[in-house]
């Protein structure tokens, strides 16, 4: 603990950093554990469009995202950027408050909220561009704490926001918590991240080089490709497709989807075949959280000595017999404790993939950076899927089942990929 207390002393970037990180998750954690139970049972949206509406919102974030990322690194600039995709989150969340309606909320997330979110992987790419100097050690330590910092957000805000609203007949006014939290964070930003640095002109005509690098059967992605990049949109996304790539991510994807699926789930199955109510959604998400981040510093150790892919295996299954324990549950205690399940499984879920998404290409932050929203993205689409799959076939327990078993297929694949080292196209 002592060195992450170092490095939070040392480096102004690290702690505006993961302030307005903590902040963005804020946003998140006063929502996204009601988004579900307020689009379908509030605003009368179907399972189906829900789906199609998150789904929607992944592939905007993704490609707003990239596009992002590309701009960052082409004119070494991360703070404007940071202020304009932030300033959306207040125009999102606000306008879902204000106007709540199925075309607002379907509006907001697709346009909005899927621009605010990329504010998640701009901090990670700031962060990244300047701790390029910290050893491997050192970078997965920031990893670990800018990630931890969103736990650190869901640990009371959840509960927090269900006693404020407790007896309402509505839970649209966590949108209005949110869309002062993501001004807060925007305050952040301008207030205390440090200035962007002009680039020399070298820069802006070249946009960068970094060298394409996938993963090796270590585990960590330190292998160059033999294709040098450029600044043209064309060469970065020949990147972003690289097939050793590609193949990671979507690994990783597998894996990461069901936290999706459950963000969905988890309210509805509590609420309905639980008998519990808003309050024991708060209460177990912020449980949850809570068991995250001690949980995290426990991966972040592991992490030294057990390799990358054993360890996502470990927590696949774990969290498969999670979504087992859920899925049957009659009582909200039942889903208290397979949570405890869940903390620790959702911790490794959560931490483990960022160094190495980070790592996948070099000397490229925002591009990099970006590969978290593409994962994001896959991880949505995905876990959309599976939850209009799941729900037709077999309501919110098919769904969850049918995730957990996804998530144990992601994390055989990407064993198998480590088994050979990659070869650059």
């Amino acid at each position: 603990m002592g060195a992450w207390l170092t490095i939070l002393r040392r480096h102004r970037v690290v702690r505006a950093s993961a302030a307005a990180i903590f902040l963005y998750g804020f946003a998140g954690a006063a929502t996204s554990p009601y988004q579900a139970v307020v689009a379908i049972r509030e605003l009368g949206i179907s399972d189906r469009a829900y789906a199609t509406i998150a789904l929607l919102a992944a592939i905007a974030n993704v490609v707003l995202s990239i596009g992002i990322g590309m701009l960052s690194d082409r004119f070494q600039s991360y703070r404007r950027p940071l202020i304009v995709v932030s300033a959306f989150g207040v125009l999102g969340y606000g306008v879902i408050w204000a106007f709540p309606s199925p075309l607002i909320f379907a509006l907001a997330m697709i346009g909005p909220l899927a621009l605010f979110h990329a504010t998640n992987s701009m901090l990670f790419g700031n962060v990244r561009a300047q701790t390029d100097r910290f050893d491997p050690e050192e970078a997965a330590i920031v990893n670990a704490l800018m990630r931890m910092m969103i736990s650190l957000s869901w640990v009371l805000v959840p509960g927090v926001v269900a006693l404020m609203l407790a007896g309402r007949h509505s839970m649209i006014p966590a949108w209005a918590i949110a869309a002062l939290v993501a001004g807060t964070c925007l305050a952040c930003i301008i207030f205390w991240l440090e200035p962007d640095h002009r680039p020399t002109p070298e820069a802006v005509a070249e946009g960068g080089t970094g060298t394409a690098r996938v993963a090796p059967s270590s585990g960590r992605p330190d292998r160059p490709a033999q294709v040098r990049l450029n600044g043209s949109v064309l060469r970065n996304l020949a990147t972003i497709l690289h097939l050793g790539i590609v193949a990671r991510i979507a690994g990783v994807a597998l894996i990461t989807q069901v936290l999706h699926v459950n963000n969905a789930v988890l309210p509805l199955i509590l609420t309905g075949q639980a008998g519990g109510t808003s309050e024991d959604i708060g209460f177990t998400v912020g449980m949850v959280a809570a068991l995250e981040v001690v949980f995290m510093i426990l991966w972040v150790r592991l992490a030294r000595s057990m390799h990358l892919t054993t360890a996502l295996f470990i927590t696949s299954v774990v969290y498969l017999g999670y979504l087992v324990a859920i899925s049957v549950a009659q009582r909200p205690e039942h889903v208290y404790l397979a949570s405890i399940a869940a903390g620790f499984a959702a911790a490794g879920i959560i931490s483990l993939p960022i160094s190495y998404l980070l790592d996948l290409i070099k000397d490229r932050p925002g591009l990099s950076a970006s590969l978290i929203a593409v994962n994001a993205f896959l991880g949505g689409a995905l876990g959309a899927g599976i939850f209009a799959l799941g729900t037709a076939l077999g309501g919110y327990p098919a769904a969850a089942l049918m995730s957990g078993g996804a998530a144990v297929i992601g994390a055989v694949l990407l064993v198998a990929l480590e088994r050979r080292p990659a070869v650059a196209s």
